[in-house]
């Protein structure tokens, strides 16, 4: 299960904002000290070296390592809408390969499980959506053009009545192997044979409809399903409608990346939803009940007496839905505007000065000059006024 495995940073032993240049350099120093090549029958290497070469895998990536990072390894059992990554399937030694090259002599075993059944490879399409569609899941209609055996020579590549022969070049074993010296001693250097690409078996006279490759390219309509919740940038996975596989092996799967269309009115972060709504003066002033547009249409708000424009409130459960439980929403936030009226009637304009003269006087400047502070008199003052007044 997911929970069970280790944080990939913490597999390669690096900071969770290292570069790339530093995670490759982690998995090259880990993948050749577990390599089963240099620890022959050891299961706990081997076991390392496939958890240090899936952590490679995902956080080698940008776009696995963006979603790792937003749900760690739930990421990739379907549950957040990415519909799930397998890792079984991966040759953990060719991505060795790749960075090291064929050090090893195991390589030409490796090699040659090669022309058993393999799996095709996945195919990548793209899907635009609406703001609400996002939240509440729509089925939207996508156009791929995909991969169908050939109805002429039913898959073989082969024009009808002739077959396939032993591949000269490699005699039929589907690689090329070079023997050489080097600081590990005597090692192998497998390729895969040119001439019949690893199957071991060349085509003496291709189907004119195929060209050879077995398969026919055929445009298709595909209904997909968008589940509530999904965000900008994640995928759909659609079981077994990627490339065919080969000598035998599944299709791959048709990963479906949607792309959400900005709103007018709202915005989103995470699950939450964000929106402004303009409330009168009289409200701001007096309280009083707003409408407010929410995903799921209008609402109504009681807003407090005195409050200020720029007031964010919160509506408990009005966001978006979560990909693993609908019934489970975010929240939506409001920021409440105060609105100033661009045109008045002669009697509201009236009331507003009444109103203005009752609360500071502010339209005259009256209400910010201070009164002049009156003078103290003093014992003699009293005194002198007494005799004036006589």
């Amino acid at each position: 299960m997911a929970d069970q495995k280790r944080d990939y940073y913490e597999v390669l032993g690096v900071d969770k904002t290292a570069d790339e240049n530093a995670i490759k350099s982690a998995y090259r120093k880990l993948a050749k000290k577990y390599h089963p090549d240099m620890n022959p029958g050891d299961k706990n290497a081997e076991a390392k070296f496939k958890e240090c070469s899936e952590a490679y895998a995902v956080l080698s990536d940008p776009e696995k390592r963006r979603q790792y990072d937003q749900f760690g390894h739930s990421a990739f059992d379907g549950s957040h809408g990415g519909g799930g990554f397998d890792f079984s399937g991966m040759n953990f030694s060719d991505m060795f390969s790749d960075i090291f090259g064929d050090f090893f002599g195991g390589g030409s075993r490796r090699r040659g499980e090669s022309r058993g059944p393999m799996r095709g490879a996945n195919l990548r399409a793209q899907v635009s959506i609406s703001f609400n569609e996002a939240a509440f899941g729509c089925d939207k209609e996508i156009e791929i053009v995909l991969k169908d055996e050939c109805p002429t020579c039913g898959g073989s590549g082969c024009k009808p009545g002739t077959g396939k022969k032993k591949c000269q070049k490699c005699g039929g074993k589907g690689q090329i192997v070079m023997t050489q010296q080097s600081f590990f001693g005597t090692i192998q250097n497998v390729t895969t044979c040119p001439s019949c690409h690893g199957t071991g078996e060349t085509i003496e006279s291709p189907c004119s409809e195929c060209r050879g490759t077995g398969f026919v390219s055929k445009k298709k309509r595909l209904s997909v399903h968008i589940p509530a919740g999904i965000d900008d940038g994640q995928a759909v996975r659609i079981r077994d409608k990627g490339e065919p596989g080969e000598n035998g092996g599944p299709r791959g799967d048709l990963l479906v990346e949607v792309r959400i269309r900005p709103d007018k009115n709202f915005a989103r972060r995470d699950y939450d939803v964000y929106s402004e709504a303009p409330i009168s003066f009289a409200q701001a002033a007096l309280g009083g009940e707003a409408i407010i547009e929410t995903i799921d249409g209008k609402v109504s708000y009681t807003v407090k007496p005195g409050t200020q424009t720029g007031t964010t409130i919160r509506l408990r459960g009005k966001g978006i839905p979560t990909l693993r439980n609908p019934e489970t929403r975010g929240d939506h936030y409001v920021t409440l505007n105060v609105s100033v009226p661009t045109s008045l009637s002669s009697d509201a304009k009236e009331a507003l000065r009444q109103f203005d003269s009752l609360s500071g006087n502010t339209l005259s400047g009256a209400g910010a000059k201070e009164k002049p502070e009156k003078k103290k008199r003093g014992f003699r003052d009293k005194v002198k006024n007494v005799f004036d007044d006589a």
